[in-house]
């Protein structure tokens, strides 16, 4: 048998479904906000895997990913653990914005601290009771600021077995994610913790497509980790694996018009789109690809300033 999972007050025995609140801060009312966490023990011992979404508070796809994949599960069949964290920034949730009432990025904040800022103290708590838990752990986000993404991995390719994992997954697209200090990526490698960052549609927005791709990737990450039988899920064909990404700015300001679509295949010197001088002309300024490459994300907002990003450009390995 697998042994007691202690997570905050909680003892989570193996064989156990169980929904816990983790207390985050007494708010200005008196009342406390907690972190909603629930805990998957498997009776037979595996791996722990941690499932978070929502750091960003306005991301919400990995908010119904997580929802469906714990639909998929038992404990009767699980072996080791899954803990999982639909909305890590509940503040920001709360409020349908990225970031927490202070304007600090969580995703810049961890590993945290115990006597730090909001941001470090709910970094701090994250850190502690859950990624501390973990080997694995899968992170879910969207686009920001009116960008939206193609479904894609950002991990470290460089790592057997977290590269394994990001194969596994099944995103069209995957790259290696440099270690930025204060992520939770970063934190994560840190601690040794195989972590692998999907991201995928808009913020504010389920998109179905997206979705669907990642609860049926995080299943095939549990049929690899040996934690979940999975076997009538097919494999994914083989991903675009980018040697390196580029968001195409705009070379002036003005009302910009998109023609290519996510995952098209675009080649150097192609015409990806263009922004028009004013509001009466037909004079445009066009937004040419630099290489050969794939369009991972861009803008949603035609309403562009000079150095604005419209792009995001993969390159192929």
């Amino acid at each position: 048998m697998a042994e007691t999972i202690r997570i905050g007050k909680y003892e989570i025995a193996p064989g156990v479904r169980a929904h816990l609140e983790l207390p985050v801060a007494r708010l200005f009312t008196g009342t406390w906000l907690s972190l909603p966490v629930a805990v998957l023990h498997g009776r037979m011992p595996g791996p722990r895997l941690w499932l978070s979404a929502t750091i960003h508070g306005d991301e919400l796809n990995g908010v119904e990913i997580i929802r469906e994949v714990l639909q998929e599960l038992d404990t009767h069949q699980l072996r080791g653990a899954i803990i999982a964290v639909p909305v890590v920034n509940v503040f920001g949730f709360i409020e349908q914005e990225r970031y927490l009432p202070d304007r600090r990025d969580l995703n810049r904040s961890f590993p945290g601290s115990a006597r730090g800022s909001l941001a470090a103290r709910l970094a701090h708590l994250f850190m502690r009771e859950v990624v501390a838990q973990c080997q694995y752990g899968i992170d879910f986000h969207t686009g920001s600021q009116h960008r939206e993404n193609l479904p894609q991995i950002r991990t470290d390719l460089e790592h057997p077995e977290t590269r394994r994992l990001a194969l596994v997954f099944g995103a069209p697209l995957i790259f290696q994610a440099p270690p930025i200090r204060g992520t939770l990526r970063w934190a994560a490698r840190r601690r040794g913790v195989h972590y692998i960052l999907y991201e995928g549609g808009e913020p504010l927005r389920f998109d179905d497509n997206v979705i669907a791709t990642a609860v049926k990737g995080t299943l095939r990450v549990l049929d690899a980790l040996g934690m979940w039988p999975c076997a009538e899920l097919e494999a994914a064909p083989p991903p675009f694996e980018a040697a390196g990404t580029t968001w195409l700015r705009a070379n002036r300001s003005g009302i910009f018009k998109l023609d290519v679509a996510l995952g098209e295949r675009v080649t150097k010197g192609q015409e990806l789109g263009s922004i028009s001088f004013d509001f009466f002309s037909n004079k445009a300024a066009p937004v040419k690809a630099p290489f050969d490459g794939l369009v991972m994300g861009y803008t949603n907002n035609p309403l562009v300033s000079r150095g604005q990003a419209l792009i995001h450009l993969a390159r192929e390995r």
